[in-house]
């Protein structure tokens, strides 16, 4: 692992996600940028002291010289968002798989880089859109691509919190401080944290991509340096149209992400906060809800896959991340399907927050998702 030390949030998740199957185990790290940091939250790990890195660098040297059957066998990146292309691309030079927190990095141009590596290396590289692994959201994509809803005509995607309505960077609290620091999190906040979250759930349960954005930009909180929230009209292929909401500023909201999706036949609703239930909404016969649960027939194969528990046991967050992990680990050990966002959707959600950011500049001007030279 590179970062996720003492008092990180996401490291902790990753960690615990992909250690619930029982396949993976962390066996070294480079926690922080501090050596004395990273040796101390290595041991809270109770990880060998001579496995616990100083650097990332160090660490992929060293890793590299041991036996293969001891040596780790994949990388996963933690870090804030800046410290994620240098990382992601030493170790994909130095031989190692990679699975990477979003967003992908802070450019599109490290964007493209990165993939250009992961093409070159010919190793594998997951990016941790952690909702797509969430039973229900595999079900919704599957009613989609099965024509349950006919063509898609409309989508409704936010993203809501509220933890960002004052001005807590201020306060030194250490998530706050460098998601609303341009040097750290790139060129947007809400957008790079939740927005891009919104959009790829979009394009993943409808299958289809989002062309265009007409999008405004807002910094509500007084001297914040990047936008906390985020409206855009959305033009998605096949002539669908689409709503996004981003806000890290509405008081009373926790992660209020929630998708709805209408075609010419039905419809669909989807929310994070309740994961465990899908609706589908019908123009002839009362809505119908879809519960998860590892014993019910009525799912679809990749729905029941994502489902560890009986029904009525909630699975959720940590469970939706270890789905990417399980998949990750299968695609490496015995050369499973990755059903994981890969480095294209890192690529596509960069292409997306640079849209977004133009977009707003521009007074919402109609921008295209452009994702660079090939």
């Amino acid at each position: 692992m590179i970062g996720g030390g003492r008092d990180a949030f996401i490291g902790a998740v990753h960690r615990m996600a992909a250690g619930l199957d029982g396949g993976i185990e962390l066996v070294c790290g480079a926690f922080s940028a501090d050596p004395k940091r990273s040796l101390a939250s290595g041991r809270d790990l109770l990880l060998s002291e001579h496995r616990i890195y100083p650097s990332y660098l160090e660490m992929l040297a060293a890793e590299s010289e041991l036996p293969e059957d001891v040596r780790m066998d994949f990388v996963s990146i933690v870090t804030p968002n800046h410290e994620h292309f240098a990382p992601a691309a030493a170790a994909l030079r130095a031989g190692f798989p990679v699975m990477c927190d979003k967003p992908l990095c802070t450019s599109l141009a490290d964007a493209r880089e990165l993939e250009r590596i992961v093409a070159e290396t010919g190793l594998l590289f997951g990016l941790t859109h952690n909702y797509s692994g969430y039973p229900m959201v595999k079900e919704a994509r599957h009613k989609v691509a099965e024509g349950a809803l006919g063509k898609i005509r409309r989508v409704v995607v936010e993203y809501a919190q509220g933890w960002l309505a004052g001005d807590l960077e201020a306060t030194g609290q250490k998530q706050a401080a460098w998601r609303t620091d341009p040097a750290r999190a790139g060129a947007s906040c809400c957008v790079g944290d939740i927005g891009t979250h919104a959009a790829h759930l979009t394009e993943y349960v409808t299958g289809l991509t989002i062309e265009e954005v007409s999008a405004e930009l807002t910094t509500f909180v007084d001297g914040r340096r990047l936008d906390d929230d985020a409206s855009a009209l959305l033009r998605l292929a096949g002539g669908a149209r689409g709503v996004l909401w981003a806000s890290q500023i509405a008081i009373g909201e926790e992660n209020g992400l929630r998708l709805r999706v209408y075609g010419e036949r039905g419809g669909l609703e989807w929310h994070q906060e309740e994961p465990n239930t899908l609706l589908m909404k019908w123009p002839d016969r009362p809505r119908e809800t879809l519960r998860s649960g590892a014993n019910y027939g009525h799912l679809s194969s990749a729905a029941g896959g994502a489902t560890r528990l009986p029904a009525g046991h909630p699975e959720g967050y940590i469970e939706a991340f270890a789905n990417l992990y399980r998949s990750f680990h299968g695609a490496l050990v015995d050369g499973d399907a990755l059903d994981c966002p890969g480095v294209h959707d890192g690529v596509r959600g960069m292409a997306f927050i640079e849209a977004m950011v133009q977009s707003s500049a521009h007074d919402g001007q109609w921008t295209k998702i452009r994702l660079g030279e090939a």
